[in-house]
């Protein structure tokens, strides 16, 4: 059996997610803070915004922890499969 190649994440991509992230940011604080409302409609609307940036990272990590914990749970069903078939001798006589 082989594993999945995994290809590690390119710096380049890594610095345009995060410029992606940080224009997006700054673009929606831009219009909440410019946007002809009350202070306590900006409030919440800031409150929205706090709340959807923290819920988005959590939600990040909580895929990242399950995709990491799937692929410890293949690599230990692999090695139990690969200590099986090299312990297993098909010419092997068995007396029953």
């Amino acid at each position: 059996m082989t594993s999945p190649v995994q290809r590690p994440t390119t710096a380049a991509f890594y610095v345009q997610s995060i410029i992606a992230f940080a224009l997006a940011l700054f673009a929606v604080t831009v219009g909440v803070v410019y946007m002809p409302l009350g202070p306590w409609e900006r409030g919440f609307l800031a409150l929205g915004l706090l709340f959807l940036v923290s819920s988005t990272f959590t939600l990040a990590k909580c895929v990242r922890d399950r995709q990491e914990s799937q692929q410890v749970t293949a690599r230990v069903d692999q090695a139990r499969m690969e200590k099986l078939i090299s312990e297993h001798d098909p010419f092997e006589v068995k007396n029953f």
